[in-house]
């Protein structure tokens, strides 16, 4: 029987961890004497008035008393039930980044409504990603992109739009702050995003929040409350700054829980056309099969002015991600059909499926940072400390089942004026990978360059499970981008074309396996070469006033794809057509109009629920489709609605669009979402 791993390997990671908390022993006694050093209340006070003006950016007056009026505690009583004093202007945010880069910049609430009814995240991606068909269900992007982490890696990625989309924001308010955003989408589809934060003193606050995704099952759905999605997300963070502005200390702890019940995609029983994956009532390949992935962060922030060219830093995370498949073979009446291959390990349960891997994680970077003029840099060294678990797995096969990685990195970013701007990152691993970004920003040209090599996947390299096994050895990936953008803007005219390359050796990816007896999806490493050239246009132009029409096209073109390794539509297009305006006297601002996407046909990646990985398939190909939705938004005093008609196409012609092989997407439906902004 194979030897199971323990985590964490006694040795090393007592010494990992016995460090972590005299770091968070450290954090907290740096914190407690910066609170030891301010005066008494009575003493202060007059300082964090001072603070708490000049705290706030300029676009935000002080508040004044109205002229005669006394201006004692009882007065700022009466003015406090009379006017709506506290609002998106006295509540202020900012994040981690502007800290970083010395720019602790807080802003108002982001109240806009523009798009404010694009609420799924294949939306909110901008339609480049694709999914399963519902809200909540395993995420792949449609164009490749340079992965950021360029260690070692657990290697899935299908949900982790979910988790990182919810970066908390650090706030300074003014009175206790609570945002509520409720979607109430049909067939059962909803999410709720609660968010409070606020000033336990004027340099210190306090805020979490929290996020639950329920969706319901949208092939064989038995009834309201019958789930295939099943996510909640909480974090809590706060935000501390020393009176005089020299230490930072920034912390939150982050756990999401995303739960999916697979079904395999439709079953054709009758009519086995496309038409059939639309048919009323169809029926799934699987009953009982769930994907789960637990993610949960420890983050800690700090920093120390010594000077403005020299800053000390430090950044802490403490992280674990699990990732399982479970299915219960009796529950399934496809059970063969669906899983072609089934382990014949007596060691492996393939009857009561669990299968999966844990990974863990340590990442302690310290550094110095400072501005001289308009130049800002950073060089930091990073100490990452990892393990990994697969239950089947033998610590002889694992690929590094427990390790230590060293880096050195370092950034700059000038600012030759409020147009210009021109910065690089660049991070080391001892090991040998890398990862270089260049970006020029100016009022006239968006330009960037970004290579990396990087570590496979530890799931590509050694994995073993009821429906898939492997034992790989994989050379570094190499991926280089170029992107170049010309802007231009009017009055009435934005346009902006540009062109991304993609250079791609030894690129690794899931694949389709026709040989019977074997795992019916394997990992594979490309021994040629992918290279894909995407010009695209960009415009917004306003024309009666009011009327907006904004429209991104994009062609992409394979200059060269060995093994036809990467899939992508040769076209894509969005396009917008709204009307803008305040109405009513200026009671309401309104965004009514149409959302539309379009992408050619082509083999789109197709889904293996065992293993949570989109994969090369050559045995369907996804229709061209008009995805077309209706949509109202509206905006009042402290609050946002919309309403939205979802595939009005479908609605007419009874046939739909399939995102994903077997994966029919939403039908026509009404959505309908609100939030509102509580200040008290």
């Amino acid at each position: 029987m194979n030897k199971l791993i323990d985590f964490p390997n006694s040795d090393l990671f007592l010494r990992v961890f016995s460090k972590s908390y005299l770091y968070i022993i450290l954090f907290a006694g740096i914190s407690a004497l910066a609170f030891s050093q301010e005066k008494p209340a009575d003493v202060k006070r007059t300082r964090i008035q001072a603070l708490d003006t000049i705290k706030r950016p300029l676009s935000q007056p002080v508040q004044k008393p109205d002229a005669g009026t006394p201006t004692g505690r009882g007065s700022q009583i009466l003015d406090d039930s009379t006017k709506n004093v506290y609002g998106p202007k006295t509540t202020l945010w900012t994040t981690e980044q502007s800290f970083f880069f010395n720019k602790p910049l807080y802003q108002p609430l982001d109240t806009t409504l523009s798009n404010y009814h694009r609420w799924t995240h294949v939306q909110v991606l901008n339609n480049t990603s694709q999914d399963l068909g519902n809200v909540g269900t395993a995420l792949n992007p449609i164009f490749p992109s340079v992965p950021t982490t360029i260690g070692a890696d657990p290697g899935y990625h299908s949900y982790v739009h979910y988790y990182e989309t919810e970066e908390p924001r650090y706030y300074d308010t003014k009175s206790p702050f609570t945002r509520i955003f409720i979607v109430w989408g049909g067939d059962g589809r909803a999410t709720t995003k609660v968010e409070f934060s606020r000033n336990i003193k004027p340099n210190w606050n306090f805020g979490f929040n929290y996020r639950p995704i329920l969706v319901d099952k949208q092939i064989q759905r038995a009834r309201k409350g019958d789930r295939q999605t099943i996510s909640h997300y909480y974090d809590f963070h706060t935000s501390y700054r020393s009176l005089d502005d020299r230490y930072v200390l920034l912390a939150s702890f982050r756990r999401m829980r995303h739960r999916v019940n697979e079904n395999g995609g439709v079953l054709l029983t009758r009519d086995t056309t496309i038409n059939g994956y639309f048919e009323d009532n169809p029926q799934p390949y699987l009953l009982a099969a769930q994907s789960d992935e637990l993610r949960n962060v420890l983050h800690v922030y700090q920093s120390y002015k010594i000077s403005t060219p020299l800053q000390v830093y430090q950044k802490l995370d403490i992280g674990r991600q699990r990732n399982r498949f479970t299915d219960t073979k009796s529950s399934e009446t496809n059970y063969s059909d669906y899983f072609l291959f089934t382990n014949t390990d007596p060691d492996i349960d393939t009857v009561n499926v669990r299968d999966g891997i844990e990974f863990k994680s340590l990442t302690n970077e310290v550094g110095v940072k400072g501005n001289a003029f308009r130049l800002f840099y950073s060089l930091y060294y990073k100490l990452r400390l990892y393990s990994a678990v697969n239950r089947y797995v033998a610590e002889s096969e694992i690929y590094d089942p427990t390790g230590v990685e060293n880096y050195l990195g370092g950034q700059v970013a000038w600012q030759f004026d409020s147009l210009i701007q021109v910065g690089g990152k660049a991070e080391y691993l001892l090991d040998g990978n890398y990862r270089l970004q260049a970006n020029l920003n100016t009022r006239w040209v968006d330009a960037s360059a970004t290579t990396a090599l990087v570590k496979p996947s530890i799931l590509s390299t050694v994995y073993r499970g009821s429906h898939h096994s492997w034992v790989n050895t994989f050379n570094d990936r190499f991926h280089y981008q170029l992107t170049g953008f010309l802007k231009g803007n009017w009055d009435w005219l934005f346009i902006s074309p540009g062109i991304t390359f993609n250079y791609l050796t030894n690129y690794i990816y899931y694949k389709s396996n026709p040989v019977s007896k074997e795992p019916q999806v394997l990992p594979v490493q490309s021994t040629g070469i992918q290279q894909i050239m995407t010009p695209e246009l960009r415009m917004s132009v306003r024309f009666l006033r009011h009327v907006y029409f904004r429209p991104q096209l994009m062609y992409n073109e394979f200059l060269r794809n060995d093994a036809e390794a990467v899939r992508m539509p040769t076209w894509f297009l969005n396009a917008q057509l709204a009307y803008e305006n305040m109405l009513f006297k200026r009671a309401i601002q309104v965004q009514i109009g149409v959302d539309a996407h379009w992408k050619s046909d082509y083999t789109a990646l197709n889904y293996d629920p065992a293993i949570q990985q989109f994969y090369v398939q050559d045995g369907f190909i996804n229709p061209a489709y008009p995805l077309v939705d209706v949509f109202f938004n509206g905006k009042f005093s402290r609050g946002r609605f919309f309403v939205k008609y979802h595939n009005l196409v479908q609605a007419i012609t009874k046939s739909g669009y399939l995102p994903t092989p077997g994966y029919p997407a939403k039908a026509n439906v009404l959505d309908f979402g609100f939030d509102l902004l509580l200040f008290d």
